[in-house]
């Protein structure tokens, strides 16, 4: 439960960056939704990692050198599923922070699976 709890408060952490990253290089520097939503992905990866290695998963005892490519590549997977929903639904005409928001949302309980059960899980495990 308690590692439930830090994913949340991390994801959230992480999600606030990329929906904030997102939301300036769209409003302030005119970027298109979908080329925003990397550069919020690629800040947000960081706060995402450190987080969840430190907190929501440091029970399981994973170094960084065993969990860091696997957690980049469940990333990698939840982002390109990210960027097809998003695109998707900025296609039907939603709003892109509503989109955005759906989405990551969405994409977090995947997330939370792999991570749990395969990124942060030592060999031992």
């Amino acid at each position: 439960m308690k590692s439930l709890l830090w994913f949340g408060v991390v994801g959230a952490s992480a999600a606030a960056v990329h929906f904030g990253v997102v939301w300036i290089l769209v409003e302030n520097w005119a970027l298109p939704a979908l080329a925003a939503n990397v550069a919020g992905f690629l800040l947000a990866f960081g706060i995402s990692f450190a987080g969840h290695h430190r907190l929501s998963f440091a029970a399981q005892q994973a170094t960084v050198r065993e969990s860091l490519p696997r957690f980049a590549a469940v990333a990698v997977l939840g982002f390109a599923s990210n960027e097809l929903l998003y695109a998707l639904l900025l296609g039907l005409g939603m709003e892109y922070r509503l989109a955005l928001l759906l989405v990551l949302v969405g994409v977090a309980a995947m997330t939370w699976m792999l991570s749990r059960f395969w990124a942060f899980r030592t060999r031992a495990a």
